[in-house]
């Protein structure tokens, strides 16, 4: 929704504009009326002459929204109302005190038009040859105002008026001059004006040819417009018809070319855009000065990049930016990129006419700033999360070799000794029985009993801590055996080539196990099967580059698993992740349960 005071702005200007053509075409009409039917001109130049400051209005309402100063409009929404004077003389020329005042403003309209030239297209004088035309237009303007305020009278040179209140001498020669003059004046500067604009067109650079495509067209015209009068009327001629109206079309032609010169600026600033399509990689600098050589349109354009060790600018090639390219004079400027802290990021080199599209190269910096941001946070995402997958392997390898070593301790001490301790009752339970204690062998029989159930007890722990199956002959040995164990019959096809890493076999066989548990609990399945073996990695997704083992647990049981339906189903999610592997979980309800495992197959 538009904010309440820009909508305020933009009322308060449609209104201005609007009392201005108002006024405007309020005047001609009454001019026309007001002339002599001898004197009128035709209708269609009559209306031509209506158009032209309606073309200044509309342009100025859209020079309002789109030009970067406000200035270009306002001296548009001048121009409108400078231009009745053309027209009412017949209308005001019985008041005396008016028609001076106006007859002296007469020709103001053509500075105002030499000024929207001149401030083409940032809106503002760039250059002391501006601002000195601008100069002496004005000073021309205001002598001429008190020429014909204090010297004008009626006669052929103004109009067939009222005697001229403020007049202090009768010296028509030098009104004549000043008049005269005057008019020379302007199309001097308009035609030094035309003849600067196209010898920098010209002359100049892609950009600025792109930025000034059209003005030297329209200012040709106007030029040649203005001259052609002056002529005319220095020989006192009232002029060709066709004269007149290309005239109105060439002056109606500023504004137009104005508004089109600054969209075309505008629509490029829409073009940096395509520049965001490489920050989501980061900023890799050779394609990145490419593109953005094809969006400023501007083959000259360098990027720089600042290096901290060599504490110096350097291009895609690792060349230092040399002296003159540093240099902000002559047709080349510099524009400086820098972090949100202020630490250096680049340079860019681009030709100077760019400069007067400032929200351009800001769009350029901030698309930069976002590109090298972007390839940081990239790198550091990367690396953190490598640093993760790393801390989590390292994590499962630490309790595989705490299972084993558990395993090891059980076997090789507890066992052990509740073996012996065994073998010492059985001796003693026969000696008992040789001296004629039968109930104390009997008893310590029992007792025998007891501890080989603790024992069968202990080795189970051990085993399901780790498998010895597992260390002495990899997943063909212990993956058939963890299957022996379910409830459910259960068909097994291991095709492992040979050995596997370590973590590899564990991990898989951790998983395999509880998968098997889950079904034996919770699927109510007749069957299950698993497959293991080695496949293609295009077959098994981006988990890793090179051959995953594959491991396929499939029952016929009612389905309805989820990979977030428990505690085992996510330490196997987190366990098989962290060596690079990936889980699936086919499991449609009344369809059965398929999980299918990848591993990568590390050395």
């Amino acid at each position: 929704m538009m904010a309440p005071g820009r909508r305020g702005r933009i009322v308060r200007r449609g209104l201005t504009i609007a009392l201005a053509v108002a006024i405007s075409l309020t005047m001609e009409i009454a001019g026309f009326h007001a002339t002599p039917a001898a004197s009128r001109p035709e209708i269609a130049y009559a209306t031509l002459h209506a158009i032209v400051p309606m073309a200044f209005a509309v342009c100025a309402g859209l020079a309002w929204v789109i030009a970067e100063s406000r200035w270009p409009a306002r001296l548009m929404v001048a121009f409108v109302v400078l231009w009745i004077p053309q027209s009412i003389y017949a209308v005001i020329g019985g008041i005396g005190w008016l028609w001076p005042l106006v007859r002296g403003v007469d020709l103001v309209w053509a500075v105002v038009t030499g000024l929207i030239v001149l401030v083409y297209p940032s809106g503002r004088l760039r250059e002391p040859f501006d601002r000195w035309v601008a100069g002496i237009a004005i000073v021309a303007s205001a002598v001429n105002l008190l020429a014909v305020v204090l010297l004008a009278g009626p006669g052929p040179e103004t109009c067939d008026c009222a005697p001229n209140p403020y007049r202090v001498a009768d010296l028509p020669a030098l009104f004549t001059a000043v008049d005269v003059g005057y008019r020379i004046v302007g199309v001097g500067l308009a035609i030094a004006i035309a003849v600067r604009l196209l010898v920098r067109w010209v002359r100049g650079s892609v950009p600025a040819r792109t930025a000034a495509f059209l003005m030297p067209i329209a200012l040709v015209a106007w030029a040649s417009t203005l001259a052609a009068q002056a002529v005319s009327y220095a020989i006192d001629a009232t002029g060709d018809a066709v004269l007149a109206t290309v005239s109105l079309i060439a002056i109606a032609s500023i504004p137009v070319s104005f508004v089109a010169g600054v969209s075309h600026a505008r629509n490029m600033r829409a073009r940096v855009a395509d520049l965001m399509r490489i920050t989501r990689e980061g900023a890799d600098r050779g394609l990145w000065a490419e593109s953005l050589a094809r969006t400023l349109r501007d083959p000259s354009v360098r990027v720089y990049w600042w290096d901290d060790e060599r504490a110096a600018y350097l291009d895609a090639s690792g060349t230092a930016i040399a002296v003159e390219d540093a240099d902000p004079r002559g047709s080349q400027s510099v524009l400086p990129v820098a972090s949100p802290l202020g630490a250096p990021i680049a340079l860019i080199r681009h030709d100077r006419v760019l400069t007067d599209n400032m929200r351009l190269l800001d769009g350029v910096s901030s698309a930069l700033r976002l590109s090298v941001d972007n390839g940081r946070l990239r790198s550091e995402i990367e690396r953190t999360l490598a640093q993760v997958r790393e801390s989590r392997q390292r994590i499962v390898e630490a309790g595989d070799e705490a299972r084993r070593r558990i395993e090891h301790d059980l076997h090789d001490g507890a066992q052990q000794q509740l073996v012996s301790l065994a073998m010492r009752l059985r001796r003693t339970a026969d000696q008992a029985r040789d001296r004629g204690a039968p109930a104390l062998g009997d008893e310590i029989d029992a007792g025998i009993v007891q501890l080989n159930g603790a024992l069968r007890e202990l080795r189970e722990l051990a085993h399901g801590i780790h498998p010895s199956l597992l260390s002495q002959g990899g997943l063909a040995l212990a993956l058939p055996e963890v299957a022996g164990r379910c409830h459910v019959p259960t068909e097994v096809d291991v095709r492992v080539p040979g050995r596997l890493a370590e973590l590899v076999e564990s991990t898989a066989y951790f998983a395999v196990a509880e998968l098997l548990a889950n079904v034996d609990k919770h699927s109510g399945a007749t069957r299950a099967w698993v497959r293991a073996g080695a496949a293609d990695a295009a077959g098994g997704g981006a988990a890793a580059a090179g051959s995953v083992l594959e491991l396929v647990v499939r029952d016929n049981g009612s389905g309805g698993a989820s990979l977030d339906g428990g505690t085992g189903i996510v330490g196997i999610v987190d366990r098989v992740e962290a060596i690079g592997g990936t889980l699936e979980l086919d499991s449609a309800p009344g369809r059965g349960t398929t999980a299918t495992i990848r591993i990568p197959l590390v050395e």
